[in-house]
């Protein structure tokens, strides 16, 4: 990433010309500004950061305002309270919970998610899609930000048909590899491409993109070169029917209404409306170190002490001690040979007015008012966050609602493409979202009450499935494998 981000990949316009021309009204043209400009507060650069100034003589000079990157803190506090290993997906039968636990432990998907809710976040969205190794029979999950994803067809209930762009490496050479995820049969006019990405067509209509009647969704995928020159790399399909009834990929987006593109498909990030409150915390914190910077010790020596040596006619003072402006030379000076000066230290009324800042921004991101003071200590249990700080617990409920959609969205994709390469999957039913909540709640207070309740008000099979996420018949099995002093085996388990 380039100081300026400039080195950032954002979706090149021929890309977004050729969507375009295949009839596609782009949400993205309306969005990107505010993007770039949220981008720039999470890397904290722009003109709040570097900017110009001048002195009493009307020399201009650069300068760089401090910063303890504030909005990208806000993402990724978010991220960790949200997901991490311990998020489970279950279905009501334990083979497809097991599979799924199998398939995002080795693949790592719970980990990378985390970074695309941190960019979320930050940038209003990010999204999870399929990709398929057709020669290997493999189905993996990508991960996108902002600045990848052009929704294609969307309405109020959400995003059903999706491109992502991304930069990939074709023999060495960078390449722009655009892939829709398009509901139906689809066709491309020959004017746009020499050879048509599509095994099924169903006629053309103004050499625009056609829909089909069948309802799966198809990958098609479109590269190009480095002149924005369409070609077709060999091993790469243009087209893949999925067989999926269902998208094939997952919007993320938070809790948080978009207000700057009204029926906007994407959303807007957690600190959008909260811009004044991250610069009131890098203004202070700036203030903060200036105050420590400039209030550091002034000695002032007299010339008597500075050795002389002889340049020509002139006898020069050979000079001495640190180069940081902390030891000066008294001109023409005889008396009082060392002088010292300590400027007084405002540092406590600077500490408070960061303290205010930093309570300013946890209110309005959604975690309280209380939760970046300092003045609390960092290290806090989760019965203390949880009982004093209901706004919090408000939120994070709010934004795992927001999530369990698009988790849950892949991981049907994930399966059917799966059972398409022939895996014995079962059918998922219903599936749920286990949330990892023992960071803002006393989970192992919990489960001690409800292991006391065994017995009582609770049967051993429900203790499971509520904590372990079991389906109902394998955690009576284990139950009983459990209750005769033994784990259960075989088919049993």
């Amino acid at each position: 990433m380039g100081l300026n981000g400039l080195n950032e990949y954002w979706v090149p316009e021929h890309v977004k010309d050729y969507l375009r021309k295949l009839g596609f009204v782009l949400p993205l043209d309306d969005m990107e500004p505010w993007i770039r400009s949220w981008d720039d507060w999470m890397s904290a650069r722009g003109d709040f950061y570097d900017y110009r100034d001048k002195d009493g003589m009307g020399r201009v000079y650069e300068v760089h305002r401090r910063s303890i990157h504030p909005a990208m803190r806000v993402c990724k506090e978010w991220g960790s309270l949200l997901l991490n290993e311990d998020v489970k997906v279950v279905s009501e039968d334990q083979r497809v919970t097991d599979w799924l636990g199998s398939f995002f432990s080795s693949t790592n998907f719970m980990s990378a998610a985390q970074a695309t809710v941190v960019k979320a976040f930050g940038l209003g969205t990010g999204a999870w899609a399929l990709w398929v190794d057709l020669d290997r029979k493999k189905v993996r999950i990508r991960h996108y930000d902002t600045r990848m994803v052009i929704p294609l067809t969307w309405d109020e209930d959400g995003v059903t048909e999706c491109a992502f762009v991304t930069r990939a490496f074709y023999r060495g050479k960078a390449v722009d590899q655009l892939q829709m995820h398009l509901r139906g049969g689809v066709s491309f006019s020959a004017d746009l491409s020499q050879t048509s990405p599509s095994t099924s067509s169903h006629g053309l209509s103004n050499g625009l993109l056609n829909m089909g009647d069948e309802e799966t969704y198809r990958i098609v995928t479109v590269c190009f070169g480095s002149e924005g020159n369409e070609f077709a790399p060999v091993g790469v399909a243009p087209v893949f029917d999925t067989g999926c009834a269902f998208p094939t990929f997952g919007i993320v987006k938070l809790a948080v209404t978009n207000t700057r593109v009204d029926m906007s498909p994407y959303g807007q990030p957690v600190f959008a409306d909260a811009v004044d409150a991250v610069q009131a915390v890098d203004l202070t914190f700036d203030a903060l170190v200036s105050e420590i910077d400039v209030s550091k010790m002034h000695v002032f020596l007299s010339d008597v002490l500075f050795d002389r040596e002889k340049s020509g006619d002139k006898a020069i003072s050979i000079p001495f001690g640190k180069q940081d402006c902390t030891v000066f030379r008294k001109v023409m000076s005889t008396e009082d040979t060392i002088q010292e000066f300590a400027p007084a230290l405002r540092t406590s009324s600077q500490s408070e007015a960061f303290r205010i800042a930093l309570q300013m921004l946890g209110d309005l991101t959604g975690f309280g008012i209380g939760y970046f003071d300092e003045s609390h200590g960092y290290v806090r249990t989760a019965t203390e966050v949880s009982s004093d700080n209901s706004a919090l617990m408000r939120n994070i409920r709010r934004h795992e609602n927001a999530l369990r959609s698009p988790i849950s969205d892949i991981a049907r994709a994930v399966m059917c493409v799966s059972r398409g390469f022939g895996e014995d999957i079962p059918d998922e039913g219903v599936m749920r979202i286990m949330f990892d909540d023992s960071i803002i709640q006393d989970v192992a207070a919990e489960k001690a009450q409800d292991m006391a309740e065994v017995g009582v008000t609770m049967n051993a099979w429900e203790y499971r499935t509520k904590w372990y996420g079991e389906d109902e018949k394998t955690a009576k099995v284990r139950a009983r494998g459990l209750a005769k002093g033994k784990e259960p085996k075989g088919d049993d388990a």
